[in-house]
């Protein structure tokens, strides 16, 4: 009861704090999610090994070049590459069996841009037709928590069948169809609330959210799995750490950006 209600009060505290920083103002949000991605690095570079502290540097300066300084979409387009090309190189080894050792390089360039790249192009999501899209915004957030409360609700009363249990032993397949249904529900409803992208083209986004948000969740279990810790962290009560919390979002995040950038061609 007492582990129940330190992780209500840490959520409850986590959700407040996200509300008022994307109702406030876009510097709140930006801020937030600039600092949010300072305690992942910090958690990424204990989970691999990474020493020193020239990453936060690297981060920080990409942040402020990109969220500030670069307007070329061109330009933008050219960090989302190597993003994304890491994303797809941590696929492979989310599903390979043997872990191979990554060199004090390689750590940092897949430190850089998978968190620091994460955290930018979530940022750069509700910058859209020179505004702040702030339901936008919401809504891939409500995705992602509509998806893992549903998987885990329906996991814990109906799941039979393991779906990586060599890796995460607690999620199942039915929690996993039950979180993904759930969250196209949700999807369909926001199609008609937030009016900047359509209901299909909402849809379509949720599941790429779904299912990049549910692999970036896994692959964090397998750098915990491998580095030897129950959590990546210990910053949220209940929670464990940052990255644990906002594993799914930070990997969702470029291809979420990429299906907007095409959403605007097609449309």
């Amino acid at each position: 009861m007492k582990e129940i209600l330190r992780r209500s009060l840490t959520g409850a505290v986590y959700i407040i704090l996200l509300l008022s920083a994307v109702f406030l103002n876009s510097d709140a949000f930006d801020f937030l999610f600039m600092t949010f991605g300072l305690a992942c690095i910090y958690e990424y570079k204990r989970l691999v090994g990474l020493k020193g502290y020239y990453i936060f540097a690297a981060y920080l300066g990409l942040w402020w070049l990109f969220i500030y300084l670069i307007q070329d979409q061109w330009i933008i387009r050219m960090l989302l590459i190597p993003t994304i090309a890491v994303d797809l190189a941590l696929m492979i080894f989310l599903f390979g069996r043997q872990i191979t050792q990554l060199n004090i390089f390689q750590k940092f360039v897949v430190g850089l841009f998978y968190i620091g790249g994460g955290f930018i192009f979530l940022t750069m999501i509700p910058y859209k037709d020179n505004g702040f899209a702030q339901f936008l915004i919401m809504g891939i957030f409500i995705l992602i928590w509509v998806n893992d409360s549903f998987a885990y609700l329906v996991g814990s009363s109906l799941g039979r069948t393991k779906l990586y249990p060599s890796i995460s032993p607690k999620k199942t397949v039915e929690g996993t169809v039950g979180g993904f249904i759930f969250a196209m529900v949700a999807a369909y409803v926001m199609g008609h609330w937030e009016p900047l992208i359509s209901p299909l083209q909402w849809m379509i986004l949720a599941v790429v959210i779904i299912i990049t948000g549910s692999l970036g969740d896994l692959l964090e279990s397998k750098l915990k799995r491998v580095a030897g810790v129950k959590d990546s962290g210990a910053i949220l009560p209940g929670h464990g750490g940052m990255l644990d919390r906002l594993d799914s979002l930070v990997f969702a995040a470029p291809f979420a950006y990429l299906t907007l950038i095409i959403f605007a061609y097609v449309s």
